[in-house]
């Protein structure tokens, strides 16, 4: 028997409609969804809490007809996926909630993709330093990060220099940073930042003004390098 929904059997204009459909679904499907949070208004938030797996689930937009679905674990995206079929969500969710790897996730529900590095965090984790940096670089994979070039670039280069490997990433509006601490590393920046589109160029910036200007992320990673203090450990 054929549980699919399909999203043109329903609209997804008011908040709640999604989470309502995929409860139906689940209920036809005779499988069990953790409670969905409702204050994310269109999109369906699964969350299971002793495990901090979760799944956001978004409605289709203007230039997407499918539902993305993301599946995280304590707050990193380790896979997602994008289909019109609302029992596969259910499947997926259901899946990943309840506890399934993500090799049994995807077998259930065949849409969902993930990248190498995510199954080798999964069968031995990275440390947070750079699980934060997989997850960042992953994005490129995934739209609409998949349309941002540049701020790749920037972001890959700042990897292969040991020295930054090991200070956490941050982002804002593609600028990217570093930081020494892995908790409040909005309060703990080192160095400068580089913004990847900055007036065509990539520009280098210590806390606003203007460092340099070059026409590569090597370059601009480059600078940043030589302007690090010297003896900085590793972010803790």
């Amino acid at each position: 028997m054929n549980f699919g929904v399909r999203l043109g059997e329903g609209g997804w204009g008011g908040d709640g409609a999604l989470r309502a459909a995929l409860g139906r679904t689940a209920e036809r499907l005779g499988l069990d969804l953790p409670e969905s949070d409702g204050k994310w208004g269109r999109l369906a938030e699964y969350v299971d809490a002793k495990s901090g797996r979760r799944v956001m689930v978004y409605p289709p937009g203007e230039e997407r007809r499918t539902l993305q679905v993301n599946l995280q674990d304590n707050g990193t995206r380790l896979a997602s996926g994008w289909t019109a079929d609302l029992a596969e969500v259910v499947r997926a969710t259901a899946a990943w909630t309840g506890g399934a790897g993500l090799e049994e996730t995807r077998a259930r529900a065949p849409f969902i993709r993930f990248r190498p590095w995510a199954l080798v965090h999964e069968r031995e984790p990275f440390a947070v330093v750079e699980l934060a940096w997989r997850a960042k670089l992953d994005r490129i994979h995934m739209p609409p990060y998949d349309r941002h070039p540049r701020p790749h670039a920037v972001l890959a280069s700042a990897y292969a220099q040991p020295v930054l490997r090991q200070l956490m990433p941050v982002n804002s509006h593609f600028n990217l940073w570093f930081s020494t601490s892995v908790v409040e590393f909005w309060k703990t920046r080192v160095g400068y930042g580089i913004c990847p589109c900055d007036e065509g160029l990539y520009g280098v910036r210590n806390h606003g003004e203007l460092v340099a200007h070059t026409e590569t992320p090597e370059e601009a990673v480059a600078f940043v390098v030589a302007a690090l203090p010297e003896g900085l450990g590793p972010a803790s």
